[in-house]
Formats: C-alpha cells, sequence, structure tokens
C-alpha cells in the first residue's frame, strides 16, 4: 500500500502544475480527486493498479493542448489517443520510481489507453468511473458551449461507453430529461 500511496502523491505533485484553475485548485489535481472520490463510490474494492489509473487518468494533460491538433473527429481521436499513450508512459515511470514491477507498469498503460474497453473488467469500470466525473461535474460546463442539436449524440456516445450496470446505475442517480434518459436504458 505504500507504493499505491507513493504513486499517488507523485501524480497529485505532477497534478499541481497544471495552470488551470477550477473551484480554485489546479483543474488536473481536481479532476485526480473526483476520479478517486467516484472510483471509491462505485468500486469501493478496486484493485490498487485500478486506483493509480483513476488518479492518473489525465496525468499532466495540459501539457499536449487539443489545440496542437486538427479540428474535427479524426483530430479529437488522434489527440486522445496520445493522451492515453502519454498518461499510461507518465504513469508506468511514477510506478517504477515507487518500486513496481514491469508487469503492473504494462498494466497501467492497458488501463490508461482504455484497450478492450468492453472485454477488460478494470478497463470497463475505468470508463465507468470516468464517465460518472463527466455526468456529475463537467457535462453541464460542456453544454454550455455546444449547439443543442449535438448534445443528443454526445450523451449516446457517453452511454455506449459505459457498462449496463453503470448505466443503470446513472439513471438511478440522476435525474435526466427523459430524452437522455432513454439513451441509457438498454
Amino acid at each position: 500500500m505504500k507504493q499505491v500511496q507513493q504513486v499517488l502523491k507523485a501524480i497529485d505533485a505532477a497534478n499541481a502544475a497544471d495552470p488551470t484553475l477550477e473551484e480554485g485548485q489546479p483543474a488536473a489535481l481536481l479532476y485526480g480527486a473526483r476520479m478517486t472520490e467516484e472510483l471509491a463510490r462505485l468500486f469501493p474494492d478496486a484493485s490498487a493498479l485500478l486506483q493509480i489509473a483513476a488518479r492518473g487518468q489525465h496525468v499532466e494533460r495540459w501539457l499536449l493542448p487539443r489545440s496542437d491538433y486538427p479540428e474535427g473527429r479524426a483530430g479529437y481521436y488522434a489527440w486522445r489517443k496520445e493522451q492515453g499513450r502519454r498518461h499510461g508512459a507518465r504513469v508506468a515511470g511514477m510506478m517504477a520510481d515507487a518500486g513496481f514491477g514491469e508487469t503492473d507498469q504494462t498494466r497501467i498503460g492497458v488501463l490508461l489507453r482504455k484497450e478492450n474497453i468492453k472485454g477488460d473488467a478494470e478497463v470497463q469500470a475505468l470508463e465507468d468511473v470516468i464517465c460518472f466525473v463527466f455526468l456529475r461535474w463537467y457535462f453541464a460546463p460542456f453544454a454550455d458551449t455546444q449547439d443543442p442539436d449535438r448534445l443528443p449524440r454526445i450523451v449516446e456516445r457517453t452511454a455506449a461507453k459505459m457498462s449496463a450496470k453503470g448505466r443503470a446505475r446513472v439513471l438511478q442517480e440522476f435525474d435526466l430529461p427523459e430524452d437522455f434518459a432513454a439513451l441509457f436504458r438498454d
């Protein structure tokens, strides 16, 4: 457990350098705390690696701005893929510093790149947590910046990434307009 705490502290130290503030603190640091909180709530028995992945999900994300990639879907997916690769490598390095072995370092990359999302229970759990954090704290401000006609498709994509249990829990925990709620039903 000491190794896990060392990695979490390293992630927090890295994210404390985020120049973007949200609620008076570095945005990436706040995001990591929210991910940890949601993981503990949704998956209280999460493995140590899943705990590290949740906290490191956006480690130093600001260092590779979205604006460095072309507009549109292809540019977004290229940026997101590179972020996953970077996050996996960065957290694996922190894990190496804390004494984690190569197998665990490789596994953290799988989690943070979200490989085999529907076939790997831990990757799926991480994605469910990501979606909960997005819906709970980031969807409303994000929605205000979007064309209202695009929102149903965005919500549909979010729901599609989630497990059936995750979607059912969204319906229990969030008071969604019916047209959005329908997208979370199986």
